[in-house]
């Protein structure tokens, strides 16, 4: 799960730097006719990317964090944990030999975008 991490890393490091504000690149425009624009449309652009990072990075998470389940057994942890793995294993397979794992991580990115986590969360699984 090494290159997972990695990828973790780079996706943390990508928000920061979009996290610089927007804003303080604001320059004249018309002519210098309009001093200041807004730049609220690259803002949103900047936050919807970090969003799509952090739900990436959580799914990274999710992913490790069932591997890492599958050292344990045969313990079990409990309910909620135990349904998230589930959820997990119902798109990925636990890791055994090296593999690519982008489709994966698409995969449960798409889980934590659609709110399956949540839902369990709001259900109290």
């Amino acid at each position: 799960m090494m290159l997972a991490q990695i990828t973790a890393a780079a996706l943390v490091s990508e928000s920061k730097i979009l996290a610089h504000p927007a804003s303080v690149d604001s320059i004249p425009t018309g002519a210098n006719r309009e001093d200041h624009v807004s730049m609220g449309a690259t803002a949103a652009r900047k936050a919807t990317a970090v969003l799509r990072n952090t739900e990436t990075v959580i799914a990274i998470e999710l992913m490790c964090a069932a591997q890492a389940l599958e050292f344990l057994r045969p313990m079990r942890s409990g309910m909620g944990v135990e349904a998230a793995r589930t959820m997990i294993r119902s798109r990925v397979p636990p890791l055994g030999a090296d593999r690519v794992l982008a489709p994966e991580i698409a995969a449960v990115s798409a889980m934590v975008q659609d709110g399956a986590f949540a839902e369990m969360w709001r259900l109290g699984i």
